[in-house]
């Protein structure tokens, strides 16, 4: 008798463990068999599910972000709270995923400096993983200034104002290694309410 493999599961086991191995490694020295050796499966069966290294890994960035839009999308659908509130709850949201994902982010982070140092402009790279939340926020604010719940400010001014919080999530996260943003998350929605009119 056979055994049947829950592919999907599989495939979520494996970027589980890959993310470990990214971490120990360091993306730029991580090899397929250092994967698969580390899956307790052969290169042989991890090419089932991948192509090569970066698939793995652009396949972990689009679960991040993914998790993200799902929440984003159930804030943006809710018409009892205001542009104002919408942005704070977004953030809040963004501001958790980022915390659950500390890990995958200092690889992403090592995987932009590798790029940088290669003369390679990570910050187009950074722009096009971007852009959608960018819109979105743009979106809200724009609907918040045409319902006059935010003040008549350049839209690309808050939405920089708006990101730079997420970059200091970031920051905070990766570089100075904090466990949380709590005092982002504090902090942020009282910014926040300052657009209000």
């Amino acid at each position: 008798m056979s055994i049947i493999v829950d592919h999907e599961k599989r495939k979520l086991e494996i970027l589980e463990k890959v993310i470990d191995v990214f971490v120990d490694e360091g993306y730029g020295n991580v090899t397929f068999q250092k994967i698969a050796d580390r899956c307790n499966i052969t290169r042989t069966t991890l090419y089932i599910y991948f192509k090569n290294k970066k698939e793995i890994f652009n396949f972990s960035i689009k679960r991040l972000l993914s998790k993200a839009n799902d929440d984003i999308k159930i804030i943006i659908a809710d018409d009892l709270i205001g542009s104002i509130e919408k942005i704070t709850k977004i953030l809040t949201s963004i501001f958790d995923v980022l915390e659950e994902n500390r890990r995958l982010l200092s690889v992403i982070l090592e995987f932009f400096l590798s790029k940088s140092k290669s003369k390679k402009d990570p910050q187009e790279r950074i722009q096009r993983r971007t852009i959608k939340l960018r819109h979105i926020l743009a979106s809200i604010v724009i609907n918040g200034i045409k319902n006059g719940e935010i003040k008549p400010i350049k839209i690309k001014i808050i939405n920089d104002f708006l990101y730079s919080f997420i970059d200091a999530a970031i920051y905070r996260l990766v570089v100075l290694q904090s466990k949380t943003v709590g005092d982002l998350k504090k902090t942020a929605p009282a910014m926040i309410k300052m657009l209000g009119v």
